[in-house]
């Protein structure tokens, strides 16, 4: 079994995947990010970013070789 860590990746699978994961976070916590972002007067784009690379980890990546 071969184990790859994102940042193995070439740089343009990695940015899809970001894209992807920010769309997933934004789904799934947008509003309670908003509220925070905007209640603790913090930069809406950084959290989400940071989050995105989070929900990263989360997922299951399958390779055919």
């Amino acid at each position: 079994m071969i184990y790859l860590n994102f940042t193995d990746l070439n740089e343009e699978t990695q940015e899809r995947l970001l894209a992807n994961s920010k769309e997933d976070v934004k789904e799934k916590y947008g509003k309670d990010i908003m509220d925070y972002a905007t209640k603790h007067n913090t930069n809406l784009d950084k959290m989400l970013d940071e989050e995105a690379l989070r929900n990263l980890y989360s997922y299951t990546y399958i390779f055919n070789i």
